[in-house]
């Protein structure tokens, strides 16, 4: 285990130590699954007392960054975060910025739409089959007479995140899904009542269409037209009630 300890001060040390660590995960000096040092090994490194490591290593394991298993083959070791894992922190994140910070919902558009537009190239190039038979499904629920708001929404959401998957890029459908997951729900919340489910399905067909022709182009244009459907929804939700 690679870590710096000229950087501990005698202040703060658990605190300290702790970022020392985490540091070393990462920047990939610790792999995910290694086992750490035992905490009198890391006390007798760190110049510090066990119950200082103890605490270091619960503030580690608070950020999911490590855990503790019994036995005697146990001991701390380094959490291998899984993709649905950090996809669901991110999601987390985003909502509690968006909600703590009152971001307009005209710039959670802006941003989700601007997203999605700059993977489009990749989708309409890498597109399979099955990406498109999926999306197909989802056009298909989203006019159905039977298929509720909340139904609806997470469809709107499945869409847009297949288009995602579809780049075959998994940093960039990470980035994107967990973009949608967080913003798609607060948008159609704010707006369901006000918006045409077929219209909307009908610029998801036209997208789905410009995907399946492979033409990124037209596959913006489609974009364009929804990401301004959804402006002028959330300009019509900002117009005072009449009487």
């Amino acid at each position: 285990m690679a870590i710096e300890f000229d950087t501990i001060q005698k202040q703060g040390l658990s605190v300290q130590i702790a970022n020392a660590i985490r540091d070393a995960i990462l920047e990939g000096r610790l792999a995910g699954e290694e086992r750490l040092p035992s905490e009198s090994d890391l006390a007798d490194r760190f110049g510090v007392s066990r119950s200082t490591v103890r605490e270091a290593l619960k503030r580690l394991a608070a950020q999911n960054l490590i855990r503790s298993e019994r036995g005697s083959s146990g001991g701390a070791f380094v959490n291998r975060m899984t993709w649905s894992e950090a996809q669901d922190n991110l999601v987390t994140t985003t909502r509690l910025l968006i909600g703590m910070n009152d971001i307009p919902l005209e710039d959670a558009i802006e941003a989700r739409f601007s997203l999605e537009a700059a993977a489009l190239p990749l989708a309409a190039d890498k597109c399979a089959e099955d990406d498109l038979t999926a999306l197909r499904a989802e056009t298909s629920r989203q006019r159905d007479p039977l298929t509720s708001d909340e139904e609806f929404c997470a469809s709107d959401v499945t869409f847009h995140s297949t288009i995602a998957q579809s780049t075959g890029n998994p940093l960039l459908a990470f980035q994107l899904s967990a973009a949608f997951e967080a913003m798609q729900p607060l948008m159609n919340m704010l707006v369901y009542r006000l918006r045409d489910r077929e219209r909307i399905a009908d610029h998801h067909d036209a997208l789905l269409n410009a995907l399946q022709e492979r033409d990124s182009v037209a596959a913006a244009n489609s974009l364009e037209q929804l990401c301004a459907y959804t402006k002028e929804l959330a300009a019509q939700r900002r117009k005072p009630k009449a009487g």
